[in-house]
């Protein structure tokens, strides 16, 4: 079994089996091979043939390269028990700094305002844990919950569906949440039941992955194409990697956004006169000095117009529902707008996003 399929637990306990079974001793001139061992991606519990048997700190510094060089591939985090709770129980400690504080629907400063998914990202950067800036972003981070009877404090608890609230639980039932605009940031009931609810990981709680698909999809530049969805073209998949990472949007979001409105085809023009791949009006790619003809800087620019949409609405069905009917519609009328086309466009991508989840 390789470390890529065990996490920081399965690591430990195969440390302690390894510890059973060797000495530790003074290095000695193997420690050479056993380096070499681990830079190739092996590892072995014995030096060649007739060498003296590795010490138990030799193959510890082999598992450490070995995960080493897995880390630069790629990390995920996901929580243990303990220290989840840990830095789930302060999350619960920071957020109710703000207990008080008026709901401004995409607020993100407390000295204003703050909405649901503003108040759980500012209460988890308190720890020193990043969060996405919307709820259903972070409704898939950190590891799944099974049911409220088994939520700790600190856990994130989602609702709707697609999510459109997020809270953060304090125990006995009840959450930390901005809940509605008129209110004010307050610990009340969990008044249904979570569509999702979610345990995040501190920092340094990582567990190393690899995938030889992912490392293969990386573009000549370096730029992972980790969770690029299989049905984007091989020529895009780079560039809404690089642009989704530059502007903190989410790849499945950029991806399935150009997918609705292109079918990912750089030659595209609609009857209302959008242009490209990302389907940008002549007078936005002039507010965005990009050629909406050309795809990378049509990507890039649909990127930048996604992130604002979304640091404005705190939402991903209002981000999308302002791409098509523009920011105004959203705010005239305080959500999705009742145009038809609007509505479906808005369920149409979200359901894309779902396939390339």
């Amino acid at each position: 079994m390789s470390i890529d399929t065990v996490g920081p637990a399965g690591a430990l306990a195969r440390i302690a089996a390894i510890q059973s079974r060797f000495t530790v001793v003074a290095p000695t001139s193997t420690s050479s091979a056993a380096s070499t061992s681990a830079a190739a991606g092996t590892s072995s519990a014995t030096t060649t043939s007739g060498s003296a048997p590795a010490s138990f700190d030799q193959v510890l510094g082999t598992v450490l390269d070995q995960a080493k060089a897995l880390q630069s591939q790629g990390v995920q985090s996901f929580p243990t028990t303990s220290t989840s709770g840990d830095v789930g129980a302060r999350a619960v400690e920071a957020g109710k700094k703000y207990l008080g504080v008026p709901y401004v629907w995409g607020g993100t400063d407390p000295a204003k305002g703050l909405d649901c998914s503003g108040l759980v990202q500012r209460a988890f950067a308190d720890v020193g844990v990043r969060l996405p800036r919307v709820a259903a972003d972070q409704a898939r981070m950190g590891t799944a919950v099974p049911s409220l009877d088994q939520a700790q404090p600190g856990d994130l608890l989602a609702f709707g569906s697609p999510v459109d609230h997020i809270g953060i639980y304090v125990g006995d039932h009840k959450m930390l949440v901005a809940p509605r605009a008129g209110q004010d940031v307050k610990i009340q009931d969990v008044y249904k039941t979570p569509t999702a609810i979610r345990r995040i990981a501190a920092p340094a709680e990582q567990s190393f992955t690899t995938s030889a698909a992912a490392s293969a999809a990386s573009s000549a530049t370096g730029v992972s194409t980790r969770g690029v969805a299989s049905d984007v073209p091989a020529q895009f998949r780079s560039l809404f990697a690089s642009a989704a990472q530059r502007y903190d949007v989410p790849v499945a979001l950029l991806t399935s956004v150009a997918k609705a409105e292109s079918g990912f085809n750089p030659s595209a023009v609609s009857h209302a006169g959008a242009i490209g791949l990302m389907q940008i009006m002549p007078a936005t790619a002039r507010g965005l000095g990009v050629d909406p003809r050309n795809p990378a800087q049509a990507i890039d620019g649909a990127a930048r117009l996604l992130a604002s949409h979304l640091d404005r609405f705190g939402s991903t069905s209002l981000a999308l529902a302002a791409y098509n009917a523009g920011p105004g519609a959203v705010q005239r009328y305080g959500g999705v707008p009742p145009y038809r086309e609007t509505q479906q466009y808005v369920q149409k991508v979200i359901g894309y996003m779902g396939g390339a989840a």
